[in-house]
């Protein structure tokens, strides 16, 4: 009888201690969420942060005026404008991966690869290759302190946050007067060009301060989760090589692809989006490893969900993951199946909230076209240009945390192809090719 109370007293004891910590933990995520949006601005700037929008003051006319500037953003025709450029960017990269002797650790440089983009073509900025590579790992260290406790001490995670997002600022403020001073050579409207112009049209001036906390957002958004993406599209194409070919086979049947090489003037965005099964190769890295698992709401207007009733006001959480590991429009869900997305099959076509990568509603992810053509772009040229293998015996396991990666980075080696799809050597001054 003294064992039984003991156990009871102790089960009793464990499950309140559990829902002490789940309380701390869901009270600081929804603090740090705040801090999320503070942490990328000055000191100095008033924007206020609203109860409830977990630190995103973007409502009313500001919220508005916001959604008319991303969607010329990430427009058709600016993703047409920015495609080439994008081309560019991750063909010098994978030439630089190729002409590595050694693995590379692809979830780092998918990293630098997406910053770069956001860099080069979503922002326009000439930023040598040296001075780029700085301010990557500046940035890094910011990322990796944004959501730290918010306690002000020397080495503090919080206070490193800090200093770098001064030093990144100074170098954003820097590129910003450098591109507002040159705007020659010019061929296409960048993303901070038409927030620029939008201002002006909306009788608004944006002061340096804003250009800086708009382009820190711009940065932040096109990073972490692409990079993320990119790297579990990467493993996906190592652990299925019939998907890979499968891949070029399309590729060859719609002229993109020819005696190894992609066709000149064949990647067009119409083209792209033509590309049936790639676009069911995305969708299922994106369904079987979604960057984030879910994100915030506030509710609206009180309703009812399973006999519980949830007030106006309180801040929820949906799953991605949970959504997608048990929406019943899936089969074997733990399965990656690209053709599960064809058209034979199309079971994402069977419910409306059972496939949501970037999110759902009002507040859906606004880059998402841009971070799919991104994902696209980058199994085009993979599947074109490169070979590549694991250079680990076995494939690393998988963690959740910031977002899907895997835990030693996944070590790849990459090959250069020649036309006819046959190795070329590393060190030669062919691969050093074009750089944007």
């Amino acid at each position: 009888m003294l064992f039984a109370s003991f156990d009871l007293v102790s089960a009793l004891a464990t499950l309140a201690a559990c829902l002490v910590s789940l309380t701390l933990l869901l009270a600081v995520s929804q603090q740090l969420w705040q801090l999320r949006w503070a942490a990328t601005r000055d000191k100095t700037c008033k924007l206020p942060i609203p109860k409830g929008s977990m630190g995103f003051p973007l409502i009313g006319e500001t919220f508005h005026w916001l959604l008319q500037v991303f969607s010329k953003i990430f427009s058709h025709e600016a993703l047409e404008s920015y495609l080439p450029k994008i081309q560019l960017v991750i063909k010098d990269t994978l030439r630089a991966w190729s002409s590595n002797p050694e693995s590379i650790n692809v979830y780092h440089e998918a990293q630098k690869l997406t910053f770069r983009m956001a860099i080069r073509v979503l922002l326009g900025f000439r930023i040598p290759d040296e001075e780029l590579g700085r301010l990557f790992e500046v940035y890094q260290q910011f990322v990796e302190n944004v959501f730290s406790l918010p306690v002000d001490l020397p080495f503090s995670g919080y206070r490193r946050g800090i200093r770098a997002r001064e030093t990144l600022q100074k170098g954003l403020e820097k590129a910003i007067q450098e591109k507002l001073q040159n705007t020659q050579g010019k061929d296409y409207a960048d993303a901070l060009d038409i927030l620029i112009e939008s201002g002006k049209e909306h009788g608004k001036e944006l002061t340096m301060q804003e250009l800086k906390d708009g382009t820190l957002e711009l940065i932040f958004a096109a990073y972490a989760t692409t990079a993320s993406a990119s790297t579990s599209l990467i493993m996906q194409l190592l652990k299925h090589p019939r998907v890979l070919e499968k891949l070029r086979e399309e590729l060859r049947s719609k002229g993109i692809l020819h005696n190894g090489c992609i066709c000149e003037g064949s990647l067009r965005l119409d083209n792209i989006n033509g590309l049936q099964y790639l676009d069911c190769v995305i969708k299922e890295v994106l369904r079987l490893f979604t960057p984030i698992s879910g994100g915030y709401r506030t509710v609206l207007q009180t309703f009812e969900l399973d006999g519980f009733q949830i007030p106006k006001g309180w801040s929820v959480m949906y799953s991605i993951r949970d959504t997608h590991d048990t929406a019943p429009v899936f089969k074997d869900v733990d399965v990656f199946d690209p053709d599960r997305f064809g058209q034979g099959r199309s079971e994402d076509k069977d419910g409306r909230f059972h496939y949501l990568p970037f999110g759902g509603g009002v507040r859906t992810c606004l880059g998402k076209h841009l971070a799919k053509l991104f994902l696209k772009a980058l199994a085009i040229e993979l599947a074109s240009t490169s070979r590549f293998e694991l250079a680990t015996r076995t494939f690393p396991r998988i963690t959740l945390v910031p977002v899907v990666h895997p835990v030693d980075g996944l070590k790849v080696k990459f090959f250069g192809l020649d036309s006819n799809q046959n190795e070329i050597l590393t060190g030669t001054d062919a691969m050093l090719g074009a750089t944007v």
